[in-house]
């Protein structure tokens, strides 16, 4: 069985307000400001061409700062580090080491990623967390100017590694990247809770067999 892990919020924690709330107290007093801004900046078209590598950080920066009237040495400052600021998350990291146990001692899953992640954070995060080196393949959006929900990202790591879609699971935290996933036939797991995730994962695992 293939098992395709996304990395926020699944593998790595992703606490956007949190991040504000440090930058911009003024602007995030409430949690609803707190997400509000959030959404403003990282739901927003310009930081999705950045996870797919269509512009560099300099741009993002440039073009929040004046949709958003902010000043950009403070957005700077907010986004240059996020890859630095990712903590992993440990349940699923050790729920990872238990798979890549199974793959050398059974062989019967293959670990993979398909995460949404401008390159500049990829890699950051392969230089830091060694864990990522227990994958068998994967695809960082910025690394192919492609982005999660569109087919085509999935659809190119299938190809690259020959993933048969009914022998697939897919794990993220984003509905529409789950749709995705499943409109391809592959199975998909939706991550709210991360300290669910084995559980999740072990009853699809069971029934696949």
């Amino acid at each position: 069985m293939n098992i395709v892990f996304d990395f926020g919020a699944v593998l790595f924690g992703w606490h956007p307000e949190a991040m504000l709330a440090r930058h911009f107290p003024h602007l995030t007093g409430t949690p609803a400001q707190a997400r509000e801004l959030a959404k403003s900046i990282f739901q927003h078209e310009s930081w999705h061409n950045f996870d797919k590598g269509t512009v560099e950080l300099e741009d993002v920066v440039a073009q929040t700062a004046e949709r958003l009237t902010l000043p950009a040495a403070a957005l700077h400052a907010l986004m240059a580090p996020i890859g630095d600021e990712l903590p992993p998350i440990d349940c699923n990291v050790d729920l990872l080491g238990q798979l890549r146990s199974r793959r050398e001692q059974a062989g019967d899953v293959r670990l993979y990623y398909l995460s949404n992640m401008p390159a500049p954070f990829a890699r950051v995060l392969e230089k830091k967390h060694a864990f990522i080196d227990w994958f068998d393949g994967g695809i960082f959006s910025g690394d192919v100017k492609l982005g999660k929900p569109d087919p085509a990202i999935f659809e190119l790591l299938a190809a690259r590694h020959a993933l048969a879609p009914e022998r697939t699971i897919f794990i993220d935290d984003m509905p529409a990247n789950v749709q995705a996933a499943r409109d391809l036939g592959w199975q998909a797991i939706h991550c709210q809770q991360p300290e669910a995730l084995a559980a999740q994962l072990q009853d699809v695992l069971k029934g696949s067999r």
